[in-house]
């Protein structure tokens, strides 16, 4: 029975020490727990607005809140002059191009097709007030809506087709005494509701990110990091870090995951490696559109339908609009793993008056590949479908679709292409044919939010894996081992692994020749 005890006894003592000797401790990766300690930090303003005299009156116009702004806060309507969310423009080297002013006045997408003609409507999402047409002001620095970004009181809103005006229902006082730094729901309102609804246009920027969990976003998670888009989206003089490849080009003022995580993020040193050729976000957002769907494909050629002549609209049981007499068709997708593209950081547009050269049009290339040492591999949201363009000049179509009015040749107004047709491009000085025709888009909206926890990011036969269903089995042009054959290295390796067989069968057996006539020696020696 003693006898027993003990040998269990050893047992379990030689376990305990295994486990001791063979067991890797996971270490605390220390510089993201340096920038959890940064970013817990809640930050508090120094300033409240209530309290200054200046903004103790009744503001009639929101011009009047904006004038009393810089009254205090000078020169600073100058730096939101020079921005890209004032301009809606960027003036860039576009590759094959040269110089471009690029920006939401001539560049189209494979949404709403384009803002010229249709301002009174798409400023809604614009920093300024007034814009009803293309002669603007961009000038008067009264019309610099001050409130839509820096608005604490969470009652701010741009009214519908308002030229960039706020809701009536505003009250334009309270707001001007609530301001500090800009929260999500500011940058969200625009950013989160562009294309016409939630989640529409990009997949990973929606207004769940308000009260988000950890699961959907590590940073925003309201039970996580809890960040706010400024965080990462920093500004000097109003020129915010970061840009959306949709109307941008060149490769500068990006926002990299890098500029806090470092280049060496990782513990593992080869999962390091791949950050030189693999974008973070390729692995840390496996899905994109995880609370609520967003749209992957917008037919304009099936708009139009009317019942009992009046316009109707048809909803799936999420709520989300699947048909609109004014806009067509749309096909939602939620959970949705993204397609992958090598990006270098710059990208190309279908700017107005191009021709098309390719079906489907590719409203946005993305550059980059495999071969050019600048570029990752990146996830993306493919958008698709069908939009207007001219049969003789072989340009896409930018259409007058808003009016208040019918009459106006407004396509959702008066349900007519061919007016509409007429009425757009004569706004942008292009010729129309009169012969018009609906033709395939796409367009690459790269996916940067979403962050999901390490451990749903993805693993190693997410991709390296011969399955068509792994991440990159569309990504062509390079080879992926566990994904890829090559003939000559398979015959290398087969080679090499026989050759390697071959030589320890004849290692072993001159080992054994060797041991038998030593032992063969001995026998003999000793019967000597």
């Amino acid at each position: 029975m003693n006898k027993h005890i003990l040998i269990i006894a050893l047992i379990v003592i030689g376990t305990l020490l295994a486990v001791n000797l063979f067991h890797e401790y996971e270490h605390e990766n220390l510089k993201l727990l340096k920038l959890k300690e940064k970013f817990t930090v809640e930050k508090k303003t120094s300033v409240d607005h209530s309290k200054f005299q200046v903004l103790q009156q009744e503001f009639k116009t929101p011009q009047d809140v904006t004038k009393t702004c810089i009254s205090c806060h000078t020169e600073r309507h100058i730096e939101i002059m020079e921005s890209s969310h004032w301009n809606w423009k960027r003036v860039a080297y576009v590759e094959g191009r040269g110089i471009e002013a690029i920006g939401k006045d001539n560049v189209l997408n494979n949404f709403c097709i384009g803002a010229s003609s249709n301002e009174q409507a798409c400023a809604k999402c614009h920093i300024g007030f007034g814009m009803t047409n293309d002669e603007y002001d961009f000038n008067n620095a009264l019309n610099v809506d001050c409130m839509v970004c820096h608005d604490n009181s969470e009652e701010y809103m741009k009214g519908s087709a308002l030229a960039g005006y706020p809701d009536r229902s505003v009250n334009l006082t309270k707001v001007a005494q609530s301001v500090g730094a800009p929260k999500r729901e500011n940058c969200g309102f625009c950013h989160f509701n562009s294309g016409g609804g939630n989640n529409v246009k990009h997949g990973d920027l929606e207004n769940a990110l308000l009260a988000a969990d950890r699961n959907v976003d590590v940073h925003m998670g309201v039970n996580g990091m809890d960040m706010s888009c400024v965080d990462c989206h920093t500004a000097e003089n109003h020129q915010l870090k970061g840009k959306l490849y949709s109307v941008s080009s060149n490769n500068t003022n990006r926002l990299f995951c890098e500029d806090c995580h470092g280049d060496l993020p990782h513990l593992d040193d080869m999962i390091n490696r791949h950050t030189s050729r693999v974008a973070c976000q390729t692995c840390h957002i496996p899905e994109y559109a995880k609370v609520n769907a967003t749209k992957m494909a917008w037919y304009w050629s099936e708009s139009g339908k009317l019942k009992e002549g009046k316009p109707f609209s048809e909803d799936n049981d999420d709520g989300d609009h699947e048909y609109l007499s004014t806009k067509g068709r749309f096909v939602w997708e939620k959970n949705v793993k993204p397609d992958y593209a090598w990006f270098n950081g710059k990208a190309d547009h279908y700017i107005l008056g191009d021709t098309i050269k390719s079906i489907p049009v590719d409203m946005n290339p993305l550059y980059g590949s495999h071969d050019d040492g600048d570029s990752k591999i990146i996830p993306v949201k493919i958008h698709i479908g069908d939009q207007i363009y001219d049969k003789e000049t072989k340009m896409l179509i930018q259409p007058k679709l808003f009016s208040d009015a019918k009459g106006d040749s407004a396509y959702w107004k008066d349900f007519d292409w061919h007016l509409a047709a007429a009425a757009g491009m004569k706004r942008v000085g292009l010729p129309y044919s009169g012969e018009y025709e609906f033709i395939k888009t796409k367009m690459n909206w790269p996916v940067n939010h979403m962050v999901a926890p390490a451990d749903q990011s993805l693993q190693c036969n997410d991709c390296h894996t011969s399955s068509q269903d792994g991440r990159l089995a569309k990504l062509t042009g390079f080879y992926l081992p566990g994904r890829d054959r090559s003939y000559v290295v398979d015959f290398i390796g087969k080679w090499i692994l026989i050759l390697s067989l071959v030589a320890v069968m004849i290692h072993g057996g001159v080992r054994a020749s060797v041991v038998l006539r030593k032992r063969k020696y001995q026998v003999d020696e000793i019967n000597k």
